[in-house]
C-alpha cells in the first residue's frame, strides 16, 4: 500500500524500547515524524538517527515527537538506543504491520532477509494526516530532512 499526502495516518500500537505500548491515534495533536529504518547497528541507519539525536532541540522546539521504527527486537533496539545515545523514542515493528501499512517494507533484503523496514519518512499533523511521505527504494539514502523540516514549520 502506498501512502499519499493527505491522507489519514494508518494507526498502529508498537512497544517501545522500555517495553511500553505507544498508539499513534493517541498522539493527536501534536506533530509526529515517522522514520522507518532497516536494522539497527548498520551505518546508513546510525548516520541518520544520529543526526536526529544531533538536532533534537530543534524537534523538541516545535513540538514535534520522533519516533524510529524498525523491525528489530526491542532488547536490540534498547541496546542501540544506548550505545548511540538516541534521545528520541525507537520502536520495534517486529510483526512488520506498521511497516506493511505505510508501504515501507522490504520483502527481500541482503543476505535473504524477507520483511526489513524501508527508510522511509512520514510527517504527521495534528489531526493524523499525512503531510510528508517519503519511501526510499535505496536502503543507502537518507530521508531530505530540509524537506521534513520545512513541513513541519508549516504546521506551525
Amino acid at each position: 500500500m502506498k501512502i499519499e499526502v493527505g491522507q489519514t495516518a494508518p494507526d498502529f500500537t508498537l512497544f517501545d524500547s522500555e517495553k511500553k505500548q505507544i498508539t499513534l491515534s493517541e498522539l493527536k495533536g501534536q506533530p509526529i515524524l515517522l522514520l522507518f529504518f532497516p536494522l539497527a547497528f548498520t551505518s546508513t541507519c546510525t548516520e541518520e538517527l544520529c543526526s536526529v539525536r544531533d538536532n533534537i532541540n530543534w524537534y523538541n522546539n516545535i513540538n514535534a515527537k520522533v519516533f524510529g521504527i524498525s523491525v528489530d527486537a526491542l532488547h536490540t533496539l534498547a541496546k542501540y538506543k544506548e550505545d548511540q545515545q538516541l534521545n528520541f523514542t525507537l520502536l520495534s515493528d517486529f510483526n512488520k504491520e506498521a511497516s506493511r501499512a505505510y508501504g515501507s517494507i522490504y520483502e527481500m533484503f541482503g543476505y535473504n532477509m524477507k520483511g526489513v523496514s524501508k527508510r522511509s519518512a512520514f510527517v504527521i499533523d495534528q489531526e493524523g494526516i499525512i503531510r510528508y511521505a517519503e519511501v526510499l527504494e535505496n536502503a543507502g539514502e537518507i530521508p531530505n530532512f530540509s524537506k521534513i523540516q520545512e513541513t513541519l514549520t508549516a504546521l506551525q
